[in-house]
């Protein structure tokens, strides 16, 4: 027995409905709530902002969140939450992410500037509720906030201090998502399982415990929720799964397969999710030689029929059905589907090398050339 610290995370209300449970959760007074256009016009948010009003708690909307949001998103949304005295994140991981950073600075009143990285925020932010909207990114279970810096430079705050008190899962939020997002968040969600349950560093039982859940979950209801998109339990067992990879790689932090995502977010707009979908399989593949034993576990449990197999054919078995999944979801499988050229790959590797904090937990050592190698290979 190795010694590790697990941390759980927020407090989680989960069920149909449980958004609607918000508003008692915060003292009356001005409530900063960070979420998206589409989350507004879809109305999704409505019952929820009626909700905190009724409880005294009097919404500060700010709905300028952009997909991979901005350093000016960012400030923009602690200069809307002056006097604010909580902050709830409403949406998908970019709105939650703002959130979580808004409240913390808004509560602390920390320069960022000292703040990227890990462990570096110790002070104390606001009271702070997260809802997801889609079942992927498990923002709402980390204590993550990734922002975009520049035209393309992806920063990450990690530490407790960012985490939310409560959680809120609410799958009825999450009915009629259209299939490419319902895909690629799952797919998103997938990978924090796998890489949180292979990490090279801090991997723990309790992750792994989770992690193991949250891939079943996926594997089991992913395409259900594709196929029949207001299909309630699949999406509750997706948003579920969602929670559980995140609560897992808050602890046993993500690894290769996101380093090279970001890159392709910063410089081409293609979606978290969808990133981590088209270099999923080329990692695994780079990793065979260290993870073998650990992508063999996981074969065997998302097929047991791979069980007479020796440990090289269970994890081939499962990078397999890995390619498989994307393929029925739909998802584009090639970079150049996505605007990705070969003249590309030269910088796309070199800013995969910036992302030090992920490829240190990678099974296998990554270097620029194998990175460029493994971008040229998902061309």
């Amino acid at each position: 027995m190795k010694s590790y610290e697990f941390r759980y995370g927020p407090k989680l209300i989960s069920g149909p409905g449980s958004a609607r449970r918000l508003g008692p959760l915060f003292p009356p007074g001005p409530c900063l709530f960070v979420t998206d256009a589409i989350v507004r016009s879809l109305g999704l948010a409505d019952e929820a902002l009626d909700c905190l009003r009724e409880s005294g708690a009097e919404p500060a909307v700010f709905d300028s969140v952009e997909q991979d949001p901005s350093l000016g998103t960012l400030m923009a949304a602690v200069r809307a939450g002056q006097g604010c005295v909580s902050v709830v994140g409403f949406g998908g991981g970019s709105p939650m992410d703002v959130a979580k950073l808004a409240a913390y600075l808004l509560g602390s009143g920390d320069d960022l500037d000292a703040l990227w990285g890990v462990g570096k925020a110790v002070g104390q932010g606001l009271p702070l509720a997260l809802v997801p909207t889609t079942a992927g990114t498990g923002s709402e279970a980390t204590p993550v906030s990734v922002i975009t810096v520049g035209s393309s430079e992806k920063r990450a705050v990690s530490s407790a201090a960012l985490l939310a008190g409560w959680a809120i899962l609410d799958a009825e939020l999450t009915l009629g998502l259209p299939r490419e997002v319902t895909a690629a968040t799952g797919l998103d969600a997938a990978v924090h399982a796998i890489e949180a349950y292979t990490s090279a560093r801090l991997k723990n039982p309790m992750s792994d415990l989770l992690a193991r859940e949250a891939l079943r979950l996926i594997d089991a209801n992913l395409i259900r929720a594709c196929d029949r998109p207001d299909d309630l339990e699949a999406r509750g067992a997706m948003l579920l799964a969602a929670h559980l990879a995140g609560v897992a790689f808050a602890n046993a932090p993500v690894a290769g397969v996101h380093a090279l995502a970001y890159p392709l977010g910063g410089h081409f707009h293609v979606p978290h999710g969808l990133s981590n979908a088209l270099m999923l399989t080329h990692v695994l593949g780079h990793n065979m030689h260290s993870a073998m034993p650990l992508y063999a576990e996981l074969g065997v449990l998302l097929d047991p029929s791979l069980q007479p197999l020796g440990q090289q054919g269970q994890a081939a078995g499962f990078v397999d059905r890995l390619a498989a999944l994307t393929r029925s979801a739909g998802l584009p499988q090639r970079l150049s589907e996505v605007g990705v050229a070969a003249c590309d790959l030269d910088l796309l590797a070199a800013e995969a090398m910036k992302q030090e904090r992920l490829i240190v937990n990678n099974p296998c050592p990554i270097s620029e050339a194998d990175a460029r190698r493994l971008y040229e290979a998902a061309l």
